[in-house]
C-alpha cells in the first residue's frame, strides 16, 4: 500500500508535507502586511476587533455630539466660538471579552473624535489620572456631589477646568444556537452637563457572528432554511 502512495506524485508531495508538518524542531513562519486605506479591517474570528470598535465610536461619537448645541459664548478679543470642556473620564468594559489593549486605543479614539469636532475642549488624560489619583477616585465615584466637587476643584486648581464629564461604557449580548452564537457589542457614551446636572446618552451597536465553519455562517445566514 505504501508502494501505490509513493507511485503517485500527489500523494508522495502529501506524505512529505505532512511529514514536515509533524517533525519536532521545525520553525514556523509569521508573515505580515501593512493594510492600505481602502482596505476592510481583519475580522476577528474568535472575538470583537478593529471592525467592531472603530464603528462602533465612528457611530456614537457622531451621535452624540450632533445633537449637542453649538456653543454660544464667544471669546472677547477675537469673538470666535468659546468650546465648552470636556472631562473624558475613561472606558468601562463590562463586555464578556477581555478587550486587552483595545481599550487604550478606544479612549484615545474618542478623546481625539470629540476633540476634533470643533465643538470641544478635551483635557489632556494626564490631567485627568493624576485628579484622580490625588483623591483616590475611580470615575463611578464622581457621580457622588461631594466627590465631584472635590474632583472640580483639584483639577481648577491644576489649571484644568471643565464644564461637562464624559464616560464610555462597553457591552455585549451573546445568543447562542449549537456551535454558533451571536455576540451583539454596545458602545454608550454618557455626557453629564456640570452646569445642570442633566445627561446625555447616545449608544452605537454591532452585530456579529461567529462559527465553527464557514458551512455554519451559511447554514444561518445565506442558505434558504435561513429567510
Amino acid at each position: 500500500m505504501i508502494r501505490r502512495c509513493l507511485a503517485s506524485p500527489l500523494l508522495s508531495s502529501m506524505l512529505v508535507l505532512v511529514v514536515l508538518a509533524i517533525q519536532p524542531g521545525c520553525r514556523s513562519h509569521q508573515y505580515a502586511h501593512v493594510l492600505k486605506d481602502h482596505q476592510q479591517d481583519m475580522v476577528g474570528s474568535h472575538e470583537a476587533g478593529a471592525e467592531t470598535f472603530n464603528s462602533l465610536v465612528d457611530e456614537s461619537v457622531s451621535k452624540l455630539l450632533t445633537r449637542q448645541a453649538p456653543p454660544g459664548a464667544v471669546e472677547e478679543l477675537s469673538g470666535e466660538p468659546l468650546s465648552k470642556r470636556i472631562c473624558f473620564v475613561g472606558v468601562e468594559n463590562y463586555s464578556s471579552e477581555d478587550i486587552g489593549d483595545f481599550k487604550d486605543q478606544l479612549f484615545e479614539q474618542i478623546d481625539s473624535s470629540v476633540a476634533s469636532s470643533g465643538q470641544f475642549q478635551t483635557i489632556s488624560t494626564r490631567y485627568v489620572e493624576s485628579g484622580l489619583r490625588q483623591l483616590r477616585l475611580v470615575p463611578n465615584d464622581l457621580m457622588t456631589p461631594q466627590n465631584l466637587r472635590s474632583f472640580s476643584t483639584v483639577m481648577e486648581q491644576n489649571g484644568q477646568p471643565f464644564d461637562y464629564l464624559l464616560f464610555a461604557k462597553l457591552t455585549s449580548g451573546t445568543t447562542e444556537s449549537n456551535k454558533s452564537y451571536q455576540r451583539d457589542y454596545l458602545l454608550t457614551l454618557e455626557l453629564v452637563d456640570l452646569n445642570t446636572g442633566r445627561s446625555d446618552k447616545e449608544s452605537a451597536k454591532v452585530r456579529k457572528g461567529y462559527h465553527s465553519s464557514r458551512v455554519g455562517s451559511w447554514m444561518k445566514y445565506s442558505s434558504p432554511l435561513a429567510r
